[in-house]
């Protein structure tokens, strides 16, 4: 079983790196929140690693973060929500908005989510609102970005999430004015911050 993987990063895209670990090239499924702190390609790389195995697969999922790594796996506990979702649920929503929201019972916030029905909110609330004490919420450092493509890098993270086109332009133009275009990570979450924010009557 696999735990962590360290190697040079090869290939980046919002939800995927590939790392070459001693020569072997090791395709590794990721958050948001790693992808936006990764740093440059051919950097070296250290992720931690969950291995999902299935009859006719073997998967690996990769974290930056212990905390992450283990919202990941506690997520994986909740009934009908498998790694892909558990993925995107991490990538809809960070780890300080995501654990209060399940443990206050925030259904409209979790049903924000792409991919995230109103059954499924509730049987995360049911079944992980105990569980999550043992994951810390703390303030993280910003990631560093490079200006260039970080509009469409986040574009893209965003059609990866299940977001339509038009919604994503929309909510990017809006995110843009207020968070500006030099960091994904910052510009990332404006943008998932608009889609999400209720919307006031008339407006």
């Amino acid at each position: 079983m696999i735990g962590l993987l360290r190697g040079r990063l090869l290939e980046k895209r919002p939800n995927q790196v590939i790392l070459d670990v001693g020569g072997v090239g090791y395709l590794v499924a990721v958050p948001l929140s790693t992808y936006a702190a990764l740093g440059d390609l051919h950097a070296e790389v250290t992720l931690l690693i969950h291995t999902h195995v299935r009859e006719d697969a073997l998967a690996l999922y990769g974290f930056l973060s212990a905390r992450e790594k283990h919202l990941f796996e506690l997520l994986l506990g909740a009934s009908g929500v498998g790694p892909t979702l558990a993925l995107k649920i991490l990538s809809g929503m960070n780890v300080e908005e995501l654990v209060p929201a399940i443990r206050s019972g925030d259904l409209a916030r979790l049903t924000k989510i792409p991919g995230v029905g109103r059954k499924t909110a509730e049987r995360m609330v049911v079944e992980l609102k105990d569980r999550l004490e043992s994951v810390g919420v703390e303030a993280e450092r910003p990631a560093p970005s490079s200006p260039a493509g970080v509009e469409s890098d986040v574009k893209s993270a965003l059609l990866n999430l299940g977001y339509d086109e038009r919604t994503a332009d929309a909510a990017l133009a809006k995110a843009k004015r207020e968070a500006g275009t030099s960091n994904f990570e910052k510009l990332l979450r404006t943008t998932l911050a608009e889609m999400n924010a209720p919307r006031a009557a008339g407006g």
